[in-house]
């Protein structure tokens, strides 16, 4: 029946859920409720990792195939239960404004969000403090990006040098995969100067790309990019987000951004062996627990960089 609507009772609150039938994903044919049902069961391994930290939504309110937009402000419709961060946001040109982030810290948050057709929830490296101020970093991230004519698979080459490099340095790296074309390597930090991490992750990107200019290429020039993997150390700028773990992807299918073990990042020989799925992510957890919960147990300080 389109345009149903039902009340559910989520932990204390209670919240209607509309258009449960709707196809978000028409390829496969999976459907609004799927994906509730989806961030519902893993809730206990994704709110952890997002905990605290001002979130963007990508939402799809007409599936994957019917558009989609950018959200962070969500003072307009969100419950008042909703914990939101007011943030001042702006630069470059650009006048400051206040901008309400939602902060999804517990189950009814999370489905409140996925009623929204939020598929993917997008996060920041720092988590905000009770006065709605920005604490410094605590993650190191490094987003790559297969240039035309790569894949993951060369990603994962680049990512096996960079887990060396890290691990050297005193950090451990996890990984993840983007749900889309490419992956993500973290660390867990400890730093008091927020530019720190960018400063760090550009410097290494820029080595490797010194050192292989065949395979990696440090700088977000579309021209230099075809058959190299871009290591995006911008995504450490405090005002940027990347998707978060266990997120699902506004793709033709409803892939995840699943983390990975190193085993599987150095076996990887094609696109298929990291594409994982709703459901592929669903078992992964039941059978491998949190692959992620490492980059909490792990923070260590960014090292001066040689």
């Amino acid at each position: 029946m389109a345009g149903s609507r039902i009340t559910v009772r989520v932990g204390e609150r209670q919240l209607t859920l509309s258009n449960l039938e709707k196809v978000l994903y028409p390829r496969h044919g999976f459907t609004k409720g799927e994906v509730l049902d989806y961030y519902t069961r893993i809730a206990p391994v994704l709110l952890p990792h997002v905990r605290d930290r001002a979130m963007t939504f990508v939402r799809f309110p007409d599936g994957v195939t019917g558009g989609s937009f950018f959200e962070k402000d969500v003072s307009r419709h969100a419950p008042d239960w909703v914990r939101t961060a007011r943030l001042t946001v702006g630069g470059r040109g650009k006048d400051p404004e206040i901008v309400a982030y939602p902060l999804i810290n517990d189950l009814p948050e999370l489905v409140w969000a996925a009623n929204l057709a939020a598929l993917e929830l997008h996060v920041h490296q720092w988590t905000v403090g009770p006065g709605d101020e920005r604490s410094t970093p605590d993650r190191l991230v490094f987003d790559l990006d297969p240039g035309p004519g790569t894949t993951v698979v060369d990603c994962c080459r680049v990512a096996e040098r960079l887990y060396d490099v890290l691990v050297a340095d005193g950090l451990t790296p996890v990984a993840k995969t983007s749900g889309s074309k490419g992956m993500q390597l973290y660390a867990g930090v400890v730093t008091t100067d927020g530019a720190e991490p960018s400063r760090y992750a550009k410097a290494l990107a820029e080595r490797l790309a010194a050192e292989t200019p065949d395979l990696v290429v440090a700088r977000m020039t579309k021209d230099l990019r075809p058959g190299k993997v871009f290591i995006d150390w911008s995504q450490n700028n405090p005002f940027k987000t990347t998707v978060a773990p266990y997120s699902l992807r506004g793709r033709d299918e409803p892939t995840v951004s699943a983390p990975v073990t190193w085993d599987e990042v150095r076996a990887c020989r094609h696109v298929t062996h990291l594409r994982f799925t709703a459901d592929d992510v669903l078992a992964r957890v039941g059978d491998h627990g949190d692959l992620f919960a490492d980059l909490e147990r792990t923070r260590a300080p960014i090292p001066t960089f040689g």
